[in-house]
């Protein structure tokens, strides 16, 4: 029950997914709650992340699907970056007040300013001192910043997301999920496009196959890859940027956008203050989320974990939180089969046991392969390229997936049920699916 001997039950730090999935329901119950934001209600994904990305890739995919149909759909399709722009932004313009409208319906205090731990049941905010019984971290993440002279010349990926006007020519540093995808979209908006890659491969999580397939297909729409080259120096060159490499080489771009990953937000938080333990990747946690100060908890993208940084991984934690904190329950969290895509075209997604897990343990598992032109429902829109493995235990159970197509992230997460409650024949036998569906094409494959 409510502990009325500090202002609040609950305060989340941060209000993003691993705060308000959770939050609202608890509140909802009779517990007072708080969340601190300095920055946009909703955090990261709303705004900055998933939800404008998805928009300005929705042209391109549907730029695809015309290359692909060309012939039985005559005419051109050209992208008009500006308006796609404008639209991502009526889009989520309105989520921070949506959300924020959400905390209200229930009574959630939201407090705009910096959150700053003081001792296990007190937060600063802006120094207003608020307590709680329980305080939980979600601070999320923040783009990473290469350590070069003239860095501050390039872009992070909010500011590619906000561009009013397409550069003509634009260099992208790394080889993660956002460099990927923004290499897809600024190329398919008409940028001359170069990923420097300091490693020889991208997507390092995925199977490699796979990623070369997509590499491959991004060269042929005229995207360049430089791999094993490492950025030293960035300079002015008048309206231009030049790009020092570690090959002694340099070029010049119009714009350059750092994609070296993300870092948690944990500096300047209170954190050795307080003693809550920390690493370069994040907050460490017990299995119940507990950080090591008993009342502070952690969730979300800020958490140090083996589990994907994604934000359904911050929803389901920030559930799991609210559960232990109503008393519903006192179980350690166990993750389910949590999927991840990456948004370039073709997509890339997977969930489960990979195919390379698959193949370290033959005895354990089988591999089934299947090429995505050769099924007739792909065949219908014209797909010309596309794989996928499916993961099988020897009793014939799902348990993993992995497919390259325009239609990727819609067949794992077709087949997710599946490899969550480890269906086997009988069950499979008893879905009927709507035909003709990508889903039943999807579950025609095992």
């Amino acid at each position: 029950m409510p502990d009325k001997q500090f202002d609040y039950d609950v305060l989340y730090i941060g209000s993003g997914h691993g705060t308000f999935d959770g939050a609202i329901p608890l509140a909802a119950k009779g517990y007072k709650v708080a969340v601190v934001e300095a920055d946009l209600i909703g955090g990261t994904c709303p705004n900055r992340g998933c939800n404008a990305k998805i928009i300005l890739d929705m042209p391109v995919a549907l730029r695809r699907q015309f290359e692909d149909l060309n012939g039985v759909v005559t005419g051109g399709v050209a992208i008009d970056w500006s308006q796609n722009v404008a639209h991502k932004d009526e889009v989520i313009g309105v989520l921070p007040g949506f959300i924020g409208g959400l905390l209200d319906s229930v009574h959630i205090d939201v407090i705009h300013g910096k959150g700053v731990l003081e001792d296990p049941h007190t937060v600063s905010i802006d120094g207003t001192l608020k307590t709680a019984g329980k305080i939980v971290i979600a601070t999320g993440l923040r783009p990473n910043r290469l350590d070069i002279p003239g860095i501050d010349l390039a872009h992070d990926s909010s500011d590619f997301m906000n561009l009013t006007k397409m550069p003509k020519k634009i260099t992208i540093i790394g080889a993660g999920y956002i460099a990927m995808e923004f290499a897809t979209i600024a190329s398919a908006t008409g940028a001359d496009v170069t990923v420097l890659l300091r490693g020889d491969k991208a997507l390092r999580a995925f199977h490699q196959e796979f990623v070369e397939t997509i590499i491959s297909d991004l060269e042929k729409h005229g995207v360049a890859f430089k791999r094993e080259t490492s950025v030293t120096e960035l300079k002015a060159a008048g309206d231009q940027i030049e790009v020092l490499t570690s090959d002694g080489q340099s070029s010049t771009t119009d714009w350059v956008l750092d994609a070296t990953g993300r870092i948690p937000n944990v500096e300047n938080i209170g954190l050795e203050k307080v003693g809550v333990h920390y690493t370069a990747k994040g907050v460490t946690v017990n299995d119940h989320l507990q950080t090591s100060v008993p009342s502070i908890y952690a969730s979300g993208d800020v958490i140090d974990k083996t589990q994907p940084k994604l934000t359904p991984t911050a929803i389901f934690e920030s559930k799991y939180l609210s559960a232990q904190f109503a008393g519903e329950s006192s179980d350690p969290i166990k993750y389910p089969v949590i999927p991840s895509v990456v948004f370039t075209t073709p997509r890339l997604a997977k969930a489960g046991v990979s195919p390379e897990t698959a193949a370290a343990a033959p005895s354990d598992y089988t591999v089934s392969a299947n090429h995505i032109p050769d099924d007739w429902y792909r065949q219908a829109s014209k797909e010309t390229l596309g794989d996928n493995l499916l993961v099988f235990d020897k009793a014939h159970h799902l348990v993993g997936a992995t497919e390259v197509s325009n239609q990727a992230e819609n067949v794992i997460n077709s087949l997710l049920p599946a490899i969550e409650f480890k269906f086997g024949p009988a069950e499979l036998n008893r879905l009927v699916y709507l035909f003709p569906s990508i889903t039943s094409a999807a579950y025609g494959q095992l």
